[in-house]
């Protein structure tokens, strides 16, 4: 009977012992996960407000546009219009398309920055277009001021992140290439000898949106993105080259490196559709 006793006291004093320490441990565990929670929640929080939207979704008020053989600010033909949260590049208005490469710019430049787009080929080509144009559009940045480019300069000094469509005929085209209309850029290890480099995406074909991003740090280096896959590295931007015509020769001062420039949207008689445009400044390295 002592015994017995004794043992139903050990027993109730070890099942206390037990329920203390688990209800500690458990109090431990929720601490730990509300802290954690709370962490990751001022994470996500902090990562939605570094992220600003270049469109509002509903006009390009906070852009401005310039077309070859047109001054500054002038839509001609409503290229550039937005409907349904949507940029619509469009040639409705035009007759024969006659060279009027036209781009849509932000209103302020950037330097050293991650940029998200959404884009999609509709339609056909313009008539009179130039063939190599077909499913062809792409994000300039870098660029100089359009308020620099003269009436009749048709592209502006920039690099090009080229964006291209699959023709459906079983052959691949990639997307996310680079382009460089007044400009060069340092691929493998030299300057690039043609002025553009072809990335290692997939083909997208019909008129399915696609995921374009660009990781830009100043005048080093630049990554192409596309769906989420890198598809092209370069560095050190500058100006150089040709292709870009008929500008002020004061603007064109060949081996400057280009460190920061405006961003655009391009039109070249291909209709195109943009949406859900997004930057994110990243920090300068402190020199």
């Amino acid at each position: 009977m002592y015994v017995n006793r004794i043992y139903r006291i050990l027993l109730v004093n070890l099942n206390q012992i037990i329920n203390y320490q688990m209800k500690r441990l458990i109090c431990i565990i929720l601490a730990i996960t509300f802290i954690f929670s709370s962490c990751i929640g001022k994470k996500g929080q902090r990562d939605s407000t570094d992220w600003k939207s270049l469109f509002n979704g509903k006009d390009i008020k906070d852009w401005f546009v310039k077309i070859h053989h047109h001054e500054v600010g002038v839509n001609f033909g409503n290229t550039f219009s937005v409907e349904d949260g949507i940029i619509k590049i469009r040639y409705d208005q035009y007759e024969d398309f006659n060279d009027q490469f036209g781009h849509l710019y932000y209103k302020t430049p950037f330097s050293y920055y991650h940029l998200k787009f959404e884009y999609r080929f509709v339609g056909d080509l313009h008539k009179g277009a130039p063939s190599y144009t077909l499913r062809n559009s792409g994000v300039m940045f870098h660029s100089q001021d359009p308020r620099t480019m003269l009436k009749e300069q048709d592209w502006p000094i920039s690099v090009e992140m080229q964006l291209l469509g699959g023709l459906s005929d079983g052959k691949p085209r990639s997307t996310g290439n680079m382009c460089s209309p007044g400009t060069n850029v340092v691929y493998k290890g030299k300057i690039a000898s043609s002025h553009c480099l072809n990335s290692t995406s997939k083909t997208y074909d019909g008129d399915q949106w696609v995921r374009g991003e660009l990781i830009v740090l100043g005048d080093s280096l630049i990554k192409h993105i596309i769906n989420g896959d890198t598809v092209l590295e370069y560095s050190k931007p500058q100006i150089g080259g040709d292709v870009a015509n008929r500008y002020d020769p004061k603007i064109k001062i060949d081996g400057k490196l280009l460190a920061s420039g405006y961003i655009a949207l391009q039109s070249e008689g291909q209709p195109v559709d943009f949406k859900n445009i997004w930057i994110k400044e990243l920090s300068v390295p402190k020199k």
